[in-house]
């Protein structure tokens, strides 16, 4: 049976480590809307009204226990750039210092996790899909997951993994690739680009739904010491029926290009970040279905439509000049 959503009356004092991206915005302005009480982390000092905020370098474990302090919810948001060599070296470094600074302070952790762990899957993504990764990055993420499954396992640790498929919406525009490759392009009157399949289904998670699930698993006691997959509409879309949808949005031709794969790898020599892309690319290749039933069923929630997010975000990147 499922739980039905209501607001917490209960204020509690959360800290998000990795303030200022995608997740991290979203899931402030949530917190913020029902009344609690926010410490926002980041390297820069990100700023948002009505949250306090606080400078830290979370490879420093001092700087990490102090930002952890006087918290009874710490969101690890954190996102590194889009390189191997700094993710093999740094997030590691984070989650062990993360999860020492949480166990000492007693703390509650939700960390937020992507797919890069399963690898090429045949079928469905869920909460008990095996770690099988299939690209350097995903073996990162594979051994931080493994390392606070562990402490969870021990009972060091109360903790969640909040695990997401590629994101849409709201605050995301910097790393999303329905925007980056899609939208804005189609607003601009070009056309939308693709890489891999034209007609594999690939899931999106939508940042606001994201953020409320999150609010919600740090509500829930019963919920502690689990994965779960957030909230995802299913099934997913092939790449022309995403661009349809946005070009409908847009009221544009729906024109869509196919990067080859070759190409991809051609431009990976110019550009670090395309290279880095390149070893990601079975995740378009395949059907990337990102199943997220234990969560949708404990706790009666239904995901936004593709339909609507896709039309939020567009008031979004509107309201915002983008």
């Amino acid at each position: 049976m499922g739980r039905s959503i209501s607001n917490s009356n209960t204020v509690k004092r959360h800290t998000i480590l990795g303030a200022g991206g995608s997740i991290g915005n979203s899931l402030a302005e949530e917190l913020l809307q029902h009344n609690q009480i926010v410490k926002l982390v980041s390297r820069s000092g990100f700023t948002m009204s009505g949250a306090s905020s606080e400078k830290a370098d979370l490879t420093s474990y001092p700087a990490t226990l102090k930002a952890v302090k006087n918290s009874d919810v710490v969101h690890l948001c954190a996102g590194l750039p889009y390189r191997y060599e700094i993710w093999e070296k740094q997030w590691p470094r984070i989650m062990d210092y993360v999860i020492e600074a949480c166990i000492k302070e007693n703390v509650q952790l939700i960390f937020f996790d992507n797919v890069y762990m399963y690898g090429r899957v045949e079928g469905k993504m869920t909460e008990s899909t095996p770690y099988n990764p299939f690209s350097k990055k995903g073996e990162v993420r594979a051994k931080i997951a493994l390392e606070l499954e562990e402490e969870m396992h021990r009972g060091n640790i109360n903790a969640i993994i909040a695990r997401s498929a590629d994101l849409y919406g709201p605050h995301s525009v910097e790393t999303s690739m329905l925007y980056l490759m899609m939208m804005k392009n189609l607003k601009s009157g070009k056309k939308a680009q693709w890489m891999g399949s034209m007609t594999q289904p690939h899931s999106f998670t939508y940042t606001i739904d994201c953020a409320k699930a999150m609010r919600l698993l740090a509500d829930d006691s019963k919920a502690r010491n689990q994965v779960w997959h957030l909230p995802t509409t299913n099934p997913g879309l092939t790449a022309e029926q995403w661009v349809k949808l946005i070009a409908d949005e847009y009221k544009t031709d729906p024109k869509l290009m196919l990067i080859p794969k070759w190409m991809v790898k051609l431009m990976g020599y110019f550009d670090k970040t395309i290279s880095e892309v390149y070893e990601m690319l079975y995740q378009q290749e395949m059907d990337y279905h990102f199943d997220s039933t234990k969560f949708n069923s404990y706790f009666d929630f239904t995901p936004t439509s593709y339909e609507q997010g896709i039309r939020e975000t567009i008031q979004y990147l509107d309201k915002t000049g983008r």
